[in-house]
């Protein structure tokens, strides 16, 4: 079993309608699938992964080795006792912002990747329109809904090495967990997979497929779409061998957006509390979620619900 692999350049020719079926059922189905002829250039894509690559070897990989997950893991090997490392993952991490600092000292670094993510961006908002269209939503509707009143979305982009583990077995690349927010654009390796979604009770491969974007689901899409798209549980093995490159962007609601079910997609809408899922200002979601972000989602909903 493999997540479907939709080429999206279809959406502009004779087979949009099944261009257009695909799309709804990666999102209805599987909360996860991949894009190919997607827009975004060979050329960038290439550039991201020279400079991803540098910047991990230049800038990060000596610093790894004294990380939190590195002594926890060496102290549990020490032990030698069963238990599994549960408070930690095997992942070097930086968050790219607008506003932020970023790397320096990689040549290249900051104009690829601020080139990326506003190329990601426009691919983010297009991908929303196809999801406004298939749920018989006005054009726009998920972009406004994110913008709120006052703010703009947010866009983030989370640039993730995972590198080779002595002991794979005995910790994760990533912990199992749904996405917070909404669209989610992944560039992930195309050698060294690792990343698996839950569906039907067992873990699936994200087989790994040369510059295609995967594109999945968050917890907000999954609430405005009341509940027709489901944001899926997915984690990142650690492996052996390896060093493998993530690249994660997040189109999410601002923090002061409101968020709940899409009015034309709840059936005899009576009351709030009849909803399956509440209304919520995202960033009181994000409170919830920052301290419950590897527990089941479904409590989550229902302690914003009490915010």
């Amino acid at each position: 079993m493999a997540i479907p692999v939709i080429d999206f350049s279809k959406l502009n020719g004779e087979e949009r309608a099944k261009t257009l079926a695909q799309i709804s059922n990666g999102c209805e189905e599987w909360g996860f699938f991949q894009l190919v002829n997607h827009g975004v250039s060979e050329e960038l894509l290439e550039r991201v992964k020279k400079v991803c690559s540098e910047y991990y070897k230049l800038e990060r990989e000596e610093t790894f080795k004294k990380s939190t997950a590195e002594k926890l893991l060496n102290e549990l090997v020490e032990k030698k006792n069963d238990d599994k490392l549960e408070s930690a993952d095997w992942e070097d991490v930086i968050t790219l912002l607008d506003n932020n600092e970023w790397p320096s000292q990689t040549p290249g670094f900051k104009e690829t990747m601020a080139e990326y993510r506003a190329e990601l961006k426009k691919l983010g908002v297009k991908v929303m329109e196809v999801m406004d269209e298939n749920l018989g939503l006005p054009k726009g509707y998920i972009k406004k809904a994110f913008d709120g009143e006052e703010d703009s979305a947010f866009f983030g982009t989370k640039v993730s090495h995972y590198p080779p583990c002595p002991h794979p077995e005995l910790v994760n690349g990533l912990r199992a967990h749904t996405d917070a927010g909404g669209v989610i654009l992944l560039f992930q390796d195309d050698k060294v997979g690792g990343l698996q979604i839950l569906k039907d009770g067992q873990w699936i491969d994200v087989q790994p497929l040369p510059n295609s974007i995967v594109i999945n689901t968050g917890d907000q899409i999954e609430v405005l779409s009341n509940g027709r798209y489901k944001s899926v549980w997915h984690r990142v093995l650690a492996t052996p061998d390896g060093n493998r490159r993530s690249i994660a962007s997040f189109y999410n609601p601002s923090l002061k957006a409101t968020i709940s079910p899409a009015p034309q997609l709840v059936e005899n809408f009576k009351q709030e509390e009849d909803q399956a899922y509440p209304k919520f200002v995202f960033g009181d979601y994000m409170s919830v979620y920052a301290e419950q972000k590897f527990l089941p989602k479904e409590p989550r909903f229902r302690a914003v619900k009490a915010v």
